[in-house]
């Protein structure tokens, strides 16, 4: 059965939900807040996450702004706000639908069945990623480079993030922008370029050259590895990279 996670503090509403996702034969794990919800969303991997915005602590949005970190799960907002700039601003912080409150009980369960019918298999990040230089924990938001804490603005780990997990592929700058700024809407690749040389500033990799974060001539950037990219260096071979 597929597996659905409910993020929601209000116990009635929280309850109605997993009732019905459980008669449509789904299986149901819930939690009441924004922090419990995104540890269960990295514990059991869920096949869609149904997240009430309106959530004590963490809200809805600050958690999907992680799932995001960890990954490409289908999520469907819940909220009592129904105007268009909450849901403008829900959707383009990662979320897949958005429902507002009240909904029918044939519209949720249509949403869950849509969005799960259209979903590819989900893509996760490994709980902390570490190749000898470079450790990031997307659960704690945290980036060491050498055993040094390194301290990001959002944009700039949500950017290290991407490319670290797609490491070794070349990612446009338009993919970067959807992946790592909420609203990319009249950003340029400008944008991005900066962006990469100030984050390989704070990472300690100014020289372009062997910098693991690489810029290919044309096609945007990729992240290779350290122990990689002094191969490349010493070997000769740069690949079209620019700074």
């Amino acid at each position: 059965m597929p597996r659905v996670l409910v993020v929601e503090d209000d116990p009635d509403i929280a309850r109605i939900v997993a009732l019905l996702l459980a008669r449509s034969n789904y299986q149901v794990e819930r939690a009441g807040d924004g922090r419990s919800g995104l540890r269960a969303v990295f514990e059991s991997k869920p096949d869609l996450v149904v997240l009430d915005i309106g959530l004590p602590g963490m809200d809805g949005l600050d958690a999907l702004e992680r799932i995001r970190d960890l990954s490409d799960v289908p999520v469907l907002l819940l909220s009592a706000r129904d105007q268009e700039s909450d849901k403008i601003r829900g959707l383009r912080a990662g979320a897949d639908d958005y429902l507002t409150k009240p909904f029918t009980n044939g519209e949720l369960v249509a949403r869950v069945e849509a969005l799960l019918r259209r979903a590819r298999p989900a893509q996760w990040a490994e709980r902390v990623y570490d190749d000898g230089t470079l450790r990031i924990d997307p659960m704690a938001r945290l980036v060491h480079v050498d055993e040094r804490e390194v301290s990001l603005t959002p944009i700039e780990f949500r950017l290290l993030n991407t490319l670290t997990r797609n490491a070794g592929v070349t990612l446009s700058s338009r993919k970067l922008l959807a992946e790592a700024w909420e609203d990319p809407t009249g950003i340029g690749a400008d944008r991005v370029k900066f962006t990469v040389l100030r984050l390989r500033r704070k990472l300690g990799w100014d020289d372009s050259a062997s910098s693991p974060i690489e810029s290919v001539r044309g096609v945007g950037y990729r992240y290779r590895p350290p122990a990689q990219s002094r191969h490349r260096v010493q070997s000769g071979t740069t690949g079209h990279a620019e700074r």
